[in-house]
C-alpha cells in the first residue's frame, strides 16, 4: 500500500472507531461524524480506484460492483451502531447513501469528473456543499461522499510536495473551525469543508518525501541540500 493510502487508511480507521464509540461518549456528534466519514470514504475510494486498471464501458462498472461488498462492511457497522443507539432513521440513511454512492453515483460520476479541470472540480464541490445541510440524511451523506471524491480528483491534479497547497489546506481547516464556533447554523457545512481540508492536508503530508542525493567527487564528498521531491500524478 502506498504512503498516502496508508496514512489515510489509519485516519479513516481512527475516525470509524471514534464514531462507533460516540453513542456512548458523545451522542450529539454521531450524525456529524457520519458525514465526515463519508467525505473520507469518497476520497479514499477515488484514490484507491486510480491505482488499478480501469476497464472501458460496462466492464469498469461490473468490476467496481464486484469489489463493493468489502467496502460496504464499515458502512454496515456504522448503521448497526445507529440501530443500537435507537436511531433507525439514521441507520436507514447510512445504508441507502452507501449503496447509492458505491453502486450508482460513483461509477457514473467518477469517469466524467476525471475530465474536469481543477476549476471545474472546485465548482462541483461548491455545488455539493449546500446539500450537506439538507434535512434528508441520505441526500446529506451522499453529497458528503461526492465532495470527498471531488476533493481527491482535485488533489490528483497537483504535484506531490506542494507546500503552498498544504498551507491552503491547513488554512481552510482553521477557517472552518473558526466559522463553526460562532455560527451554529453553519456547522454542517463547516464540518464537511473542514474534513475535506484535513484530508487534503493529510494527503499532502503523506507525500512530502526527501530525496537523498548520492556523493560526488573522488576523495572529497559533498551533498546537495535536500529538497522536496515533486512529481506529477495521473488522474
Amino acid at each position: 500500500m502506498s504512503g498516502e493510502l496508508r496514512a489515510l487508511g489509519l485516519a479513516h480507521g481512527l475516525l470509524l472507531g471514534l464514531l462507533l464509540a460516540s453513542p456512548m461518549i458523545a451522542p450529539g456528534l454521531f450524525s456529524a461524524g457520519v458525514g465526515a466519514l463519508f467525505v473520507m470514504g469518497g476520497f479514499q475510494l477515488r484514490l484507491a480506484d486510480r491505482r488499478g486498471d480501469r476497464r472501458g464501458g460496462v466492464g469498469h462498472w461490473v468490476s467496481h460492483i464486484r469489489m463493493a461488498p468489502r467496502r460496504l462492511i464499515p458502512w454496515g457497522a456504522t448503521a448497526t451502531v445507529a440501530l443500537i443507539a435507537r436511531r433507525p432513521d439514521q441507520a436507514q440513511a447510512i445504508v441507502l447513501a452507501a449503496l447509492i454512492c458505491e453502486l450508482l453515483l460513483y461509477p457514473l460520476i467518477a469517469p466524467a469528473m476525471a475530465r474536469l479541470t481543477r476549476g471545474g472540480v472546485v465548482a462541483f464541490v461548491a455545488l455539493m456543499l449546500p446539500l450537506c445541510g439538507a434535512d434528508d440524511g441520505t441526500l446529506r451523506y451522499a453529497s458528503a461522499f461526492l465532495i470527498g471524491v471531488g476533493g481527491c480528483v482535485f488533489w490528483l491534479r497537483g504535484p506531490d510536495g506542494d507546500g503552498r497547497a498544504l498551507g491552503w489546506a491547513v488554512a481552510g481547516l482553521g477557517s472552518a473551525m473558526l466559522i463553526a464556533i460562532p455560527l451554529p447554523q453553519a456547522r454542517p457545512f463547516a464540518l464537511i469543508g473542514g474534513t475535506l481540508c484535513a484530508t487534503l492536508a493529510l494527503a499532502h503530508l503523506s507525500v512530502l518525501r526527501r530525496r537523498p542525493v548520492p556523493w560526488h567527487g573522488g576523495g572529497d564528498a559533498s551533498v546537495r541540500p535536500l529538497r522536496w521531491h515533486l512529481r506529477s500524478r495521473p488522474s
